[in-house]
C-alpha cells in the first residue's frame, strides 16, 4: 500500500467517525445547540477556537494552570461544571490538568488528527471541544484530563455558579 492510499484510508476512517460536535458538523446532538454564529459572539475568538472547530491553546498560556483555590472549573461556552478544583493536579504539560471529572459533564470521541488515535473529551452539554485524555495520570484513575484553559472558566468556592447559558 503506498503512502497517499494509507493516507487517504486514514483520512476516511476519521470521516466516519466523524461526530456531531466534530468541525464538520451541527451540535443538534448536545442539550444546548446555537449556530456557529451566535458561539462567536458570546465567545473570545481563541475559546471559539478550540471549543468549536477543536483548536489548541500553546502549552503555558492559560492562568488557569496555576489557580489553586477551591472551587469549580465549568466550561467557558455553555457554563456546564466540568471539574471540582479537588481533582485538579499539576501535571507538568503546562495545561490544566485533573485525574477526574464530574459524573456525566464530560463526552468522549476518538481523534485521528495526528494520525495515531486519541481520546477527545467534550462538554456534554454542548459539544465543546475541551481537551484530550491519556492513561499517564494519577491514582486513583490512572486518568490525566488535558485540558486547554480557554475552554474553561474558573468559579471560586462559595461564589455562585452562573446560570446555564440557553
Amino acid at each position: 500500500m503506498n503512502r497517499r492510499h494509507w493516507i487517504s484510508r486514514i483520512s476516511g476512517l476519521a470521516a466516519a467517525t466523524a461526530l456531531p460536535w466534530g468541525s464538520a458538523g451541527a451540535t443538534s446532538a448536545f442539550a444546548l445547540s446555537k449556530p456557529k454564529q451566535e458561539w462567536k459572539k458570546l465567545l473570545s475568538p481563541d475559546a471559539y477556537r478550540v471549543l468549536f472547530e477543536e483548536g489548541t491553546e500553546p502549552a503555558g498560556s492559560s492562568a488557569l494552570n496555576a489557580e489553586k483555590r477551591a472551587g469549580s472549573f465549568i466550561c467557558a461556552a455553555c457554563n456546564l461544571p466540568l471539574f471540582d478544583s479537588a481533582h485538579k493536579y499539576e501535571s507538568g504539560t503546562g495545561w490544566p490538568s485533573f485525574w477526574l471529572p464530574l459524573a456525566g459533564a464530560v463526552g468522549t470521541s476518538t481523534d485521528f488528527k495526528l494520525i495515531l488515535p486519541r481520546t477527545e473529551y467534550h462538554c456534554s452539554r454542548c459539544g465543546g471541544h475541551q481537551g484530550h485524555v491519556f492513561n499517564d495520570g494519577p491514582q486513583p484513575t490512572g486518568k490525566r484530563y488535558c485540558n486547554n484553559g480557554v475552554a474553561l472558566a474558573f468559579v471560586p468556592k462559595g461564589a455562585p455558579l452562573p446560570a446555564l447559558r440557553t
